[in-house]
Formats: C-alpha cells, structure tokens, sequence
C-alpha cells in the first residue's frame, strides 16, 4: 500500500473510533408507555420501534414501561422518560401537568382521526339519543374517560341511564347490545361499521377525534424533538422493513402523521364535565 493511503486509512479507522465514541457517549434516550397489556407484550410490541428509532438517531433508545396509565402520565409530566406512547386524554393531562409536547399521531387503516359511536340493536325501537334515559348501557374499559365523555357529549347524562356497566373490550359490548343484554353500548368506529347492517345500527356518531399519539417531555430539546418528528414520520408503510416495525405497535396501524396541540382541544372540551 502507498505512504499517502496508509496514513488515509489509519485517518479514517481513527475518526470512524472518535465517531463510535461520541455516540456511545450521547445519553440514552428512555421511552415510556401506557400500560395497554402486559409487559412482556408491551415490550414486544414497543420493542422494534426503539431499535429503528436507537439506529435512527445515533443514540440508545431503551424502554422503561409504566406500571398503569397514571404512571405513565405522571412520568411524562415530569421527564422520568423522554418519549412516550399515549393515549388522547393522557397526552392532555401530561402536558397539562408539565408541558409534554406533541410529537405525531398515529394513522389506522388510512384514517389519522377516529370517532367513538353509541350502537343499538338493529330492530331497536330506540331513535335518539334522548330515548336512551332509562335505559341500560355499555362501555369499554372503566379506565376510557373519552368513552364517558363521548356519551355525555352526545347529550345524555350518566345518572340518566337506569344502569351501565364496563365490560372491557369492544367486541364484548357489541355482544350485549345484539343479544339484548344492554339497549345500548359504544364502540369504536371501525368495530361499529364491522356490525353495522349485521344486527346493530349506529345511533349516534362523535366528532372525529385525535388517536393514539408520541410525545416527548418539556425536558427534550429542539434538536432532539426535531429529530424525533421526522424519524416518525419517515416510516413509510410501502418499506416492508418499516411496516413491521408499525404492525408491531398494532396491528391496523398504517404508520404516523404529523399533528398538533390544537387537534385534542375537541378531546378538552369533551372532558371538561369529568375534570371538576
């Protein structure tokens, strides 16, 4: 090898050396999450977005799991992690309780929004929402604040219904309606067109409402969130290498879009009832 390519080769071994050290040397960035089921799968699921985003960055995104949906706000609050994976109304609260910021949005089978819908049964007699009082309800998870308040901001009041009870899932609550077990229930739009024609009819339907969303902590500098915002919004669902990496966070997600603080003030101003 000549003189002048050997000392380019060893210029260039001693940068690449200095380049692995000052990554090495970057803090590692911690990513939390609402505990939607148990760790083990949370980690499964979260897992292949930390690898793409540790490689897209240059830096060690490692996850750091909430225990439940108070912690994970709580901890996004405060900046015990940088990143989160959050529901609407925690998005809310966490940048209410310590300036969270908005990163993206999810993006489900095309539609970046989504709407919560009351169902009855198909030959129901029920035509209004107001001709829901007295009668009996279902809702999802007891934990979905954004279900309560999609029903009380249809116009019908919690204590007007002679019971309700939460049953979990929403494939649990088109059971009961179509059974007859409840007069009515509420779904997500996209379970509510699954059974719609098939023995339920949507009685009422919500303003389109943000998704599922990323945020970071106020602690997160420019720099990173910018950074950040494009890793997201460059995962392309066309790459079959990048749609993995989505279907593993859930399965009907197409990938993410950009959004804002202004896109939840419809989730605000739907909660405000339950925030006295």
């Amino acid at each position: 090898m000549k003189p002048y390519k050997m000392l380019l080769a060893v210029f260039m071994f001693i940068m690449s050396g200095l380049t692995t050290q000052v990554v090495a040397d970057e803090p590692e960035v911690l990513f939390g999450s609402v505990a939607m089921d148990i760790p083990a799968v949370m980690h499964k699921r979260l897992s292949p977005l930390t690898k793409y985003l540790s490689a897209n960055l240059g830096r060690q995104v490692t996850l750091k799991l909430s225990p439940n949906m108070g912690a994970a706000i709580k901890e996004a609050a405060e900046g015990s992690v940088d990143i989160s994976y959050l529901t609407p109304v925690a998005y809310i609260k966490a940048h209410k309780m310590g300036g969270a910021k908005i990163v993206a949005k999810t993006v489900t089978k095309g539609k970046a929004s989504f709407q919560l819908m009351i169902v009855v049964k198909e030959d129901s007699p029920i035509k209004s929402v107001e001709e829901l009082v007295g009668r009996t309800f279902a809702f999802g998870d007891k934990r979905a604040l954004l279900q309560r308040a999609s029903v009380v901001g249809s116009g019908i009041k919690m204590e007007q219904f002679s019971s309700y009870q939460f049953l979990g899932h929403y494939d649990n609550i088109a059971r009961a309606v179509l059974y007859g077990d409840f007069d009515a229930g509420i779904l997500k739009d996209t379970m509510a067109f699954k059974w719609e024609g098939k023995g339920l009819r949507i009685l009422y339907s919500s303003p389109q409402l943000p998704p599922y969303n990323i945020v970071v902590s106020k602690n997160v500098d420019d720099k990173l969130l910018k950074e950040l915002r494009k890793a997201f919004l460059d995962l392309d669902g066309k790459n079959p290498e990048h749609l993995k990496i989505i279907k593993a966070l859930d399965k009907k997600y197409d990938g993410f879009a950009a959004t804002s603080d202004a896109e939840y003030d419809v989730v605000r101003d739907l909660i405000k009832p339950f925030s006295k």
